[in-house]
């Protein structure tokens, strides 16, 4: 059986991917992480997550 990775999406992007990827990891829709995500910014460290998740979480490139 194959491990579950997370990956920044390649085809289902906004900015970097990386919402699509993890609404795909622990699938759901994407635009409900998108949402949740700006909603966690308004707290504050919201924009230094995404792009740390930019940085860390390796792209899937899809065909």
């Amino acid at each position: 059986m194959e491990q579950k990775r997370l990956y920044r999406s390649s085809t289902n992007k906004m900015l970097c991917g990386v919402c699509a990827g993890i609404a795909d990891y622990i699938n759901i829709d994407p635009t409900v992480v998108r949402l949740l995500w700006v909603i966690f910014g308004f707290f504050g460290a919201g924009i230094i997550a995404y792009i740390a998740a930019a940085v860390i979480i390796p792209v899937r490139y899809e065909r």
